[in-house]
């Protein structure tokens, strides 16, 4: 079925060339990056010399100006062949755009040509250990001191942490104020006060560069707040829909991924003397994930459409965050179960995969915290 998409045939030769390059410069090294748990941070560089990052930048900061569907390709090509915990959406698609939206022209002079470079790495840092889908519940205080503001509290769960050189970090100025008065910093890496810790141990995307960050008494200068003081929550507000837009696309890709290395298997396994692919139960289940997917990419595609389009799209893009997110780790669960002793051994991708699905249904907001935004909207 042909997509509702409106890929331009510079859409295409994006993807073309964006899947050269993942197939020659990062697919080979990956699962070595990720029993490593890092990778090169010079991936990046090279990323942004070809131009595959923030697309949607100015050509002065090396962009093109380009439309969300070169981010949609982004996240669905990256994730598709196995590169997922690389955060490489996380960097294009949704840290960077911050700088794009809010920074006023200097500090886009100052930091976003390095950012679509690939150069300088973001990562936004908004969990605390008491306060993940609870913003408002956040104790990191920035205090102001002349030109200056000291940065105290701590994030955690902060993919891309390890390696990023800017942070756009969510603190509270005004405790007292109006929608809970958050503001947004940028803290660069090296800042006096402000540290990293070691990347947390997980179970899956263990490249991913997921640690806690810490600021004692860490001065920055008062041009480092992005967009206006105050204002904090509601440019998180503002991003959340192409964060999860762009997660859901990841979810449906990390699942025809999981569905194609099944299909692969199953073709070439031998049980009781026929190939695994002709038990009928093999095939039901492949049927069942196959048309589940295929109806969740219909409806993402819409999704991405609508966001291109600028359109509001909260109580849709909750629900296919919510559903999505549960879909993915249902298939990579069932095409596990289809592998049989060896899905559980990490040599086979699927156990990567099954790994990597777990978190799909926590980042970017909880299925729960996505049920609650669905059913406000339904007026409960």
């Amino acid at each position: 079925m042909k997509t509702i998409v409106p890929y331009t045939s510079e859409h295409e030769m994006y993807r073309n060339a964006l899947t050269g390059f993942m197939e020659k410069e990062i697919m080979p090294h990956y699962n070595d990056w990720s029993n490593a748990g890092e990778f090169p941070k010079e991936i990046y560089a090279k990323l942004g010399e070809n131009g595959y990052l923030c697309t949607w930048a100015d050509e002065q900061y090396g962009g093109v100006n380009g439309d969300f569907l070169y981010e949609y390709i982004l996240a669905d090509e990256v994730t598709y062949r196995g590169g997922n915990s690389l955060n490489i959406s996380l960097h294009s698609g949704i840290a960077a755009p911050y700088l794009d939206s809010y920074a006023n022209p200097e500090q886009k002079e100052k930091w976003l040509t390095g950012v679509a470079g690939g150069k300088l790495l973001t990562s936004i840092a908004m969990t605390e250990p008491g306060a993940g889908s609870d913003i408002m519940a956040m104790r990191s205080r920035a205090q102001k001191d002349g030109n200056n503001y000291i940065l105290n509290g701590s994030k955690t769960f902060i993919s891309n942490g390890v390696y990023c050189d800017l942070a756009i970090v969510a603190f509270k100025t005004d405790p007292n104020a109006k929608g809970g008065g958050i503001s947004l910093f940028v803290v660069e890496d090296g800042t006096p006060g402000f540290s990293k810790g070691k990347a947390i141990p997980k179970i899956g995307a263990h490249a991913s560069g997921t640690n806690e960050l810490f600021f004692e008494d860490c001065v920055v200068p008062a041009e480092n707040m992005l967009g206006k003081e105050g204002k904090g929550f509601y440019y998180l507000m503002e991003k959340l829909q192409q964060e999860r837009v762009i997660t859901c696309a990841v979810n449906v890709a990390m699942a025809q991924r999981s569905l194609e290395l099944t299909i692969d298997y199953v073709k070439e396994r031998q049980l009781f003397g026929k190939k695994l692919s002709q038990f009928q139960n093999t095939q039901f289940v492949l049927a069942e994930i196959a048309s589940e997917i295929e109806i969740g990419r219909r409806f993402m595609d819409q999704l991405a459409v609508a966001h291109n389009n600028k359109e509001n799209i909260i109580k849709e893009v909750s629900m296919a965050k919510y559903w999505l997110a549960e879909m993915n780790f249902r298939t990579a669960n069932r095409c596990l179960q289809l592998f049989g002793g060896y899905g559980y051994c990490e040599e086979y991708d699927i156990s990567k995969q099954f790994c990597d699905s777990r978190s799909m249904s926590i980042v970017a907001g909880a299925s729960e915290v996505m049920k609650v935004l669905i059913a406000r909207e339904l007026g409960l």
